[in-house]
């Protein structure tokens, strides 16, 4: 029967085809409808500080911008989505339309400046499609980028002016799928460009008379798409400037199906090649074999020689055991090896539940990415689930900080389970409100509003905090954890180690080969995070985070074994950091 299961469970397997869920419903447009757009934050890589896009001299939409709606996370991670005053139709192609004019003051055109000398960038959004930056390469080749948006403006290299892209070339994509009457967006591409636009005729514009805008531009030719051979100045910033900003649209059909429009924003088009992480994880797998080959095998040849020995000690008579008394070893410490920590029981029972809560967190945070619940067309969405995994783990950190401090004996549990309930968190948060403070001052979206802050500390104290004296209170009902040797009453002094059996030592050098192992697909992570980049690899991700605690927990056992050898009992807080030194 169960054979039959199996057999039945792989064929479902084998004919079952994959559906990618962005998280949005599909929405398909008739011709001639519009297609809204909107403009996200300012982000730069050099400042990793995000600004509200209508901050800077750009045209706004009538009625003034309106915030879409975000979510918590959206919020945390420095999203603003707001609606922007370009009109694109499905279908309907745009020949350099006008969209504003702006004279720059003084001030204006040194912040705009400013914001193109730290590299800013535009992130504009098209049915939750990111814009991707169409630009020229050294060798004047067009060259597509799917992250990060397009930037505002360049500085010349030979004059050191700066310039301002005021206009740009919409390219979309579009799919008919069968049986639907309309169209739906699978593509989207910004190209900017910079451009000195002056109206035929000698025409000078107010910047609000309707005339403006159908008046004829000398840069433009009648009925065709703006190309880059065709510009004969740049727009220059500078005080007193007239910038008008334009736009093109076209529109091209596309073969890509709705639900994978999202692969070439994953893949970065296949930028980095998938075999870069296949690298990464054999790397981690010969490390983890190599460190287990060397674990078994020292701790086998060791102990069954201490064994052997120790045994062989028991058959002496007591003459020929006092001339062997000076034997050390492991053994030797049988009476005090699981005595509790001479320092800091109590915080050490909070910081390993609060390390078990962000452990198993980040696991089920990491697994969810890794079957696509967690996409990035869904912003915020893992951000919100870390909030969420982080809240629902607080159960096990209190059952695991109460049930470590049982074994010890500890008579305070209350305070145990408040600090295990509000150390780490209170910390975290103390820290949030610091950075928040300080970009609220600089004006940047990263600052989260005040009732999102409210929301945050509601989460925390309405539901973290229960839940973590739930699970303290079902810790401290369950049995205490039995020891198979009984702690003598008086504590063994521990002899002078030398120099490499120092802990401090041992501690140092303890996270170098989990993170040996661990450090590619990291690099790629901070990459993501630094850069603005789509990370989208989890699966490799999960596989790199389960090789990272087995080479943690190996490489923690061989050095607590070599410290007991040495007669050094006070293993506790050793193991602690010799693995949590990998962060270090």
């Amino acid at each position: 029967c169960l054979a039959k299961a199996s057999v039945l469970a792989m064929a479902v397997l084998k004919t079952a085809h994959g559906f990618y869920v962005p998280g949005v419903r599909p929405h398909e447009f008739l011709p001639g409808e519009e297609v809204p757009m909107k403009v996200n934050a300012l982000t730069s890589i050099h400042t990793q500080l995000p600004k509200d896009y209508y901050r800077l001299p750009f045209c706004r939409p009538t009625g003034g911008p309106k915030m879409a709606s975000e979510n918590l996370g959206e919020f945390l991670t420095g999203n603003k989505i707001q609606n922007s005053p370009y009109s694109i139709n499905m279908l309907r192609e745009v020949y350099c339309q006008v969209l504003c004019q702006v004279t720059l003051t003084k001030v204006e055109a040194h912040t705009l400046a400013t914001h193109i000398k730290y590299g800013y960038h535009n992130n504009w959004i098209i049915d939750n499609l990111p814009g991707a930056s169409v630009g020229l390469t050294g060798s004047g080749q067009h060259q597509t980028h799917y992250a990060g948006g397009f930037p505002i403006g360049f500085i010349a290299a030979d004059t050191k002016e700066t310039f301002v892209y005021n206009h740009v070339n919409i390219m979309l994509e579009y799919h008919n799928p069968e049986g639907k009457e309309g169209h739906r967006v699978v593509g989207f591409a910004v190209e900017p460009m910079s451009v000195s636009h002056t109206y035929a005729g000698g025409y000078a514009w107010d910047g609000e008379s309707s005339e403006g805008f159908t008046k004829p531009l000398e840069s433009c030719i009648a009925q065709q798409h703006m190309d880059r051979e065709n510009i004969g100045a740049f727009q220059q910033v500078a005080p007193d400037q007239n910038i008008i900003y334009t736009y093109d649209v076209t529109w091209k059909y596309s073969e890509t199906a709705w639900a994978s429009r999202w692969d070439v924003y994953l893949s970065e088009d296949h930028m980095v090649p998938a075999q870069v992480h296949w690298y990464s994880i054999t790397n981690s797998i010969l490390v983890v074999l190599f460190l287990s080959l060397l674990v078994v095998s020292i701790l086998v040849r060791n102990l069954r020689r201490d064994i052997a020995g120790y045994n062989q000690m028991a058959a002496l008579t007591d003459e020929e055991k006092e001339e062997e008394a000076e034997e050390s070893g492991w053994k030797l410490v049988h009476a005090d090896v699981f005595r509790p920590p001479t320092s800091n029981p109590m915080m050490y029972c909070i910081m390993v539940g609060s390390g078990a809560q962000i452990g198993f967190c980040a696991w089920a945070t990491i697994c969810c990415s890794a079957v696509g619940f967690l996409s990035p067309a869904r912003r915020g969405s893992l951000m919100t689930a870390t909030l969420v995994f982080y809240m629902i783990c607080g159960c096990l950190a209190g059952y695991v900080s109460s049930r470590l401090y049982k074994s010890f004996r500890g008579r305070q549990w209350q305070m145990c389970t408040l600090f295990t309930a509000t150390a780490f968190p209170g910390l975290c948060f103390v820290t949030f409100i610091f950075f928040n403070t300080i970009l609220a001052f600089f004006r940047s979206t990263a600052s989260v509003p005040f009732l999102d802050l409210v929301i945050v500390a509601a989460m925390w104290c309405c539901i973290s905090i229960p839940l973590v004296f739930l699970g303290a209170y079902f810790g401290y009902k369950a049995e205490s954890i039995s020891f198979p040797t009984v702690t003598s009453t008086i504590a063994r002094a521990v002899p002078e180690p030398n120099f490499f059996m120092m802990p401090i030592v041992g501690i140092s050098l303890a996270g170098m080969v989990p993170f040996a192992a661990a450090y590619v697909e990291l690099f790629f992570i901070m990459t993501s995070l630094w850069m603005d980049q789509f990370y989208y690899v989890f699966g490799f991700t999960l596989v790199v985070y389960l090789i990272l605690l087995i080479t943690c927990a190996e490489v923690t056992v061989l050095l607590c074994y070599y410290q007991l050898c040495a007669e050094n009992h006070r293993w506790w807080w050793f193991s602690f950091f010799a693995s949590g030194s990998t962060a270090a």
